[in-house]
């Protein structure tokens, strides 16, 4: 290829991968602000509104801050960042695909189109089987290259054996960051199981009858019946 070509490519690389990381972060803070609003409205009801612009402010910048801690432990990371970051963006990824799918489902039950399940239903059951035995995989796997179980304890093994401060203290950081990683994908895997429980719950309960099939928006409201209100 000529070195033109090469240069063209290389720019569109970085704007396809600077653009597709900015709107996830962007599109992950706004989806994080909302559902951290509704948690800690559920402790002080005034951080709950989410027409308080002191409110608004405060969840994005707790979410902000995460967002920035994680991306900060990157650049300082030993091993670069990407064995950090990367783990837990793929695993996210996945499960969102779950919810997304049992969303579906539940939509088409509500619709009355139960006989089209199968189009949510055999990718649902697909996404479940590999993401949750992958998830557990990279936690448990005895194998320091896969599992961070076992990255943590060899890093810490490392961490002993080291002949200078500076590089044990590189490793002990490093351990430290696995067990962050541990701790939000067992977190991701945990709440995306309850909410695939409790949507087969309400898929039972809405197929034997015994709750009726309801599908409807929330009513209409004026834009200016909100700036009066």
């Amino acid at each position: 290829a000529s070195p033109t070509a090469l240069a063209l490519w290389y720019h569109f690389a970085i704007m396809f991968e600077a653009l597709f990381i900015l709107t996830t972060i962007d599109a992950g803070t706004r989806v994080g602000r909302f559902l951290l609003q509704d948690l800690l409205g559920n402790l002080w009801r005034p951080l709950g509104n989410t027409r308080s612009w002191i409110a608004n402010s405060f969840a994005s910048m707790l979410l902000v801050a995460a967002w920035g801690w994680f991306l900060y432990q990157g650049v300082i990371d030993p091993l670069g960042g990407i064995n950090t970051l990367w783990p837990l963006f793929g695993l996210a990824n996945q499960l969102l695909s779950v919810v997304a799918l049992c969303l579906g489902t539940t939509l088409l039950i509500k619709m009355g189109k139960a006989r089209y399940l199968f189009v949510t239903v055999l990718p649902l059951i697909f996404m479940c089987i590999v993401t949750f035995s992958a998830g557990y995989m990279k936690i448990f796997s005895s194998d320091p290259n896969l599992g961070l179980l076992a990255s943590t304890r060899l890093a810490l093994q490392k961490s002993l054996q080291a002949v200078d401060a500076t590089t044990a203290a590189l490793l002990i950081r490093q351990a430290t960051m696995y067990r962050v990683d541990i701790f939000v994908a067992a977190s991701f895997l945990i709440l995306v199981l309850l909410i695939v429980l409790g949507s087969m719950a309400e898929w039972y309960r809405l197929l034997a009858g015994r709750k009726r099939l309801e599908l409807h928006e929330s009513e209409f409201v004026p834009l200016a019946e909100v700036a009066a209100g």
